[in-house]
């Protein structure tokens, strides 16, 4: 009973919060998702609005280039110039059509390395009309044109979120650079330059600002704006900085500045311009040599739209609230009708959890479907006690059970280590098997021919042997290395025989001593053996039992190279003991088949393997305190590490 207070009052909550959860959750998450993605919405159509702002200010930069370059091919084609050349007059005739074109320069360049430096003054010199954007220096444009220095000259503003310089003035000129082959009357071919300052050309930039932003193409309150950048800095713009002064000489953030000039990308995002956050829409421009020079931007205002987003949010929210003020308490007076038939319930339950099982509702015939399901919960609570007594009389039959179980499996435990232990000697037996049956054809019969016939020659030759001494010496050193090769084989069979301290071994000798056992294998597939057996470090455990596991490892190697291959086996100190590292190049070990292969009985040699040489390594190593771990890739052959713990020192 202490818990009924807190049991009730969580009926009351959860009744509560069924009760509210679609108006105060549900709702409010709904409308919050529909705002947040109809913002989203807007956001993307003032991104897609700016692009195509930002195309038609392109399109209409790059017909201004293509027009200056027809303007000045047409001066260079027009039958006047060659009279005005043929009189000497050409430069009065020049200067007239310059004014005429409105353009800030109008000269002829010849076939000097200086003038074939411009790209575009080199295409009119090999006969084809060009024109682009190119960006001089002050003492270009004065050579150029006299004053033409001091138009393009733009103090630098100090402008926050720019990236840092030590320059205060802006002395580089951004021109529309057009030139067109001329043919003068004594057959040499020259060009025809013309060019207009960008710097500073108001004119051109309102041009493209009434062009993309016509009247009532934006909302009252917002503004359109367009600026032609050279590198970072605004030479010709409509951005106000304040009323009446325009941003000449304000920088572009170095945001904007890394994406557009930097990595050469188009910037699609509002950004802070000047003073103020735009839609905005930047884009590279390039010279005549492909450099990026500078920027062409366009943009609006966002304050107009962030103020109706805004406005529309707080309109929804107004009404939430005021929908939410009205219903709550209706929904509240309905679940008051609940709280007082599901007292009786809550008290059952909380007398049953204190251990109470007799506990009931016992509910009056009448009362609607509050009182049949109190009904039907008593019913439930009947089952539930007889369930009691059925699941205690059944946990201790199963305790009965289990320990029955337990004494089983340990018999079973200790039947499969002696099963395991007859199957590890009969796998070390076939591998002595199959290997003394190869030393015993290809070594013992050869020896006894070898030696039998050395002693003859001896015999025969008497004093002459003197003379092939040397030769006699060779052989004999070869036969003491077939004695070798028996003497390791035979500590492999007759461990007893041969044993030294007990069971604390080098595992690089052990590895070297396998290579010779298995040298024949090894040999006759055709393999190229590398060793590195360099570790000093002893371990504690029985020699043949390494060798047992070593020597499966190499055997399985040649197994998996049935054509050849390489096989580098290497022994060497590591933190904490020794790793033995047997690595070949066969065919290699399926993904799916991997996990598998130190499974006993299972092998991929179908008739030529018992499927227990892997698995009684594994136990050998794992009772010596180490791991043996393999990796493969399919058709580029497998690696088998063999880690073995040191042993401690005394």
């Amino acid at each position: 009973m202490p818990r009924l207070p807190g049991i009730l009052g969580s009926v009351r909550v959860r009744l509560l919060v069924i009760a509210l959860l679609p108006m105060l959750v549900l709702l409010p998450v709904m409308l919050g998702s529909a705002m947040w993605r109809w913002s989203t919405k807007i956001d993307n159509l003032l991104v897609t609005k700016v692009t195509g702002d930002l195309t038609i200010a392109d399109q209409y930069l790059a017909r201004l280039i293509e027009m200056s370059g027809e303007r000045v091919d047409a001066v260079a084609r027009s039958v006047d110039l060659h009279e005005a050349i043929g009189a000497g007059r050409q430069a009065a005739y020049l200067e007239g059509e310059r004014q005429r074109l409105g353009l800030d320069f109008l000269r002829i360049a010849g076939p000097l390395p200086s003038e074939r430096a411009w790209p575009v003054i080199a295409a009119a010199l090999d006969g084809r009309r060009q024109s682009a954007i190119d960006i001089l220096g002050a003492g270009q444009l004065e050579a150029l044109a006299p004053g033409l220095a001091h138009r393009a000259e733009i103090a630098l503003v100090n402008t926050r979120a720019a990236v840092p310089t030590d320059r205060t003035d802006e002395t580089r000129g951004m021109i529309i650079h057009s030139a067109a082959p001329l043919v003068l009357p004594d057959g040499r071919r020259v060009a025809l330059v013309g060019g207009r300052l960008l710097n500073r050309n108001l004119d051109f930039i309102d041009t493209i600002n009434a062009l993309v932003y016509r009247d009532q193409s934006l909302p009252d309150g917002s503004q359109g704006t367009a600026t032609l950048f050279l590198d970072d800095v605004r030479v010709s713009t409509n951005v106000r900085l304040f009323e009446t002064v325009r941003a000449l000489g304000t920088r572009v953030s170095a945001e904007v500045r890394a994406q557009v000039l930097d990595e050469g990308q188009i910037w699609l995002d509002r950004a802070f311009v000047v003073n103020e956050w735009y839609i905005s829409a930047y884009e590279p421009i390039l010279d005549s040599f492909g450099r990026r020079v500078g920027m062409l931007y366009v943009g609006f205002l966002e304050t107009p739209f962030r103020e109706a987003k805004r406005t529309s949010i707080l309109a929804l929210s107004a009404a939430f609230v005021l929908i939410a003020l009205v219903s709550v308490p209706v929904f509240l007076r309905w679940a008051g009708h609940i709280f007082r038939p599901l007292e009786g319930m809550t008290r059952t339950i909380a007398q049953v959890e204190a251990g109470d099982l007799t506990a009931r509702n016992r509910p009056p015939e009448a009362g609607g479907e509050i009182a049949q399901l109190a009904r039907h919960f008593d019913s439930l609570l009947d089952r539930l006690q007889a369930r009691d007594r059925e699941l205690r009389s059944w946990a201790e039959s199963l305790e009965t059970r289990v320990e029955e179980r337990t004494r089983d499996l340990r018999a079973a435990n200790l039947r499969l280590e002696r099963t395991t232990e007859r199957l590890i000697m009969s796998e070390k037996l076939a591998a002595v098997g199959e290997i003394t049956a190869s030393v015993a054809h290809e070594i013992n019969n050869p020896v006894a021919v070898i030696q039998g016939n050395l002693d003859l020659a001896r015999a025969t030759l008497g004093a002459e042997a003197d003379k092939v001494a040397e030769e006699f010496a060779l052989i004999d050193d070869q036969v003491y290395r077939i004695g070798v090769i028996v003497s390791k084989l035979l500590q492999f069979a007759r461990p007893e025989d041969y044993s030294g301290s007990a069971d604390l071994i080098a595992p690089a000798e052990v590895v070297r001593d396998c290579l010779v056992l298995t040298r024949h294998q090894v040999q006759a597939a055709g393999i190229a053996c590398e060793v590195r057996a360099e570790g000093t470090e002893t371990v504690a455990m029985p020699r043949t039992e390494l060798q047992q596991v070593i020597v499966n490892l190499i055997l399985n190697a040649v197994h998996a190279m049935p054509e050849g291959g390489s096989l580098r086996v290497v022994a060497k100190d590591c933190k904490d003991g020794v790793e033995v590292t047997v690595e070949d190049s066969g065919t290699g070990i399926a993904p799916e088949v991997l996990p598998r292969i130190f499974d006993p009985f299972f092998t991929t040699k179908q008739a030529q393997g018992t499927g227990l040489g892997l698995s009684i390594s594994q136990q050998i190593v794992s009772r010596a305190g180490g791991r043996i771990t393999a990796e493969s890739i399919p058709g580029h052959g497998s690696r088998f590490r063999v880690f073995l713990p040191g042993a401690k020192k005394t």
